[in-house]
Parts: structure tokens; C-alpha cells; sequence
């Protein structure tokens, strides 16, 4: 899902690279038959860029899961979401 959207910010000239575009993904189990099966899993984006792509990157957000292979595969199976923060670069005012 990260490499999904990370490219749709690309394709728009928002840089993703050199650590800009990071995620800490949460997968959430449960017990089915004595057995651990996942259930959940939810992807924490964080972009670091200036607040005037806040738009953009907001509306990829919206749209990018149904054009990611995995999120395509998987998510009439687990229950997959996501979510992305906008970080200033260091030194923005």
C-alpha cells in the first residue's frame, strides 16, 4: 500500500524519496479454532512536505487503495485501512 501511494505522490511531483514518505503498519489478530488469524491491519502514513500539497495528497489518499495490488487482493478478506500525516520539512516555517 506504501508503494502504491508513495507512487501516486510521484507521479504528481511530490518527492517521496530519502525518507520522505515512511509508514508503521498494526495488524490486529484474533483466535478462530484455537488458531491466530488477522482480522485487521491498518497502515500509518507519515509524508514529510509542505503544507501547500496537504490538498493533493489528501485526495490521493482518498483514492489510491482500489489501484494497490495488495489492498486489492486482500480487502474483501481483512479489513485493511490507512491513514497519512503531513510533517513540515525541517527548517519550514
Amino acid at each position: 500500500m506504501l508503494g502504491t501511494f508513495g507512487g501516486a505522490l510521484y507521479a504528481r511531483q511530490i518527492p517521496v524519496d530519502d525518507g520522505r514518505l515512511s509508514a508503521e503498519v498494526t495488524g490486529e489478530v484474533e483466535k478462530e479454532d484455537n488458531v491466530l488469524v488477522i482480522r485487521r491491519v491498518h497502515v500509518d502514513m507519515r509524508l514529510v512536505a509542505a503544507a501547500d500539497a496537504r490538498e493533493t495528497v489528501e485526495r490521493i489518499h482518498g483514492i489510491y487503495a482500489m489501484n494497490c495490488p495488495l489492498y486489492r487482493t486482500l480487502h474483501n478478506c481483512i479489513q485493511l485501512t490507512s491513514s497519512c500525516s503531513l510533517v513540515a520539512p525541517a527548517g519550514a516555517a
